[in-house]
């Protein structure tokens, strides 16, 4: 049973893996790639599983967080094309909650 659903599993990778290449949008490839890394996640845990070995689930957690990272980033970049923050928030202490005095 659990060797089926690692197959369903690597089914839907693959439907993933054709929906980031040929995506019509920038956001439908990035969520395809975010889907395919949680989708990764399940594989890695399903194999710890079925091999008795519990040190994969470590192995998947620090995935997740390495995928979550990546995915803001990704985002974040396509967004303002930098990873810095913008000039106008930048300049503008009431952007930042402050006041306008200093």
């Amino acid at each position: 049973m659990t060797l089926a659903a690692l197959f369903a599993v690597l089914i839907g990778m693959c439907l993933l893996l054709v929906r980031a290449l040929l995506g019509p949008t920038l956001y439908d490839r990035v969520l395809a790639v975010n889907s395919f890394g949680t989708k990764t996640v399940l594989v890695i845990g399903l194999l710890g599983y079925v091999m008795g070995r519990t040190d994969f689930l470590d192995i998947a957690i620090l995935y997740t967080l390495i995928n979550f990272v990546a995915t803001i980033a990704i985002l974040k970049f396509f967004r303002y094309r930098s990873f810095q923050v913008p000039l106008a928030r930048r300049a503008d202490p009431a952007a930042r909650g402050g006041d306008s005095n200093g």
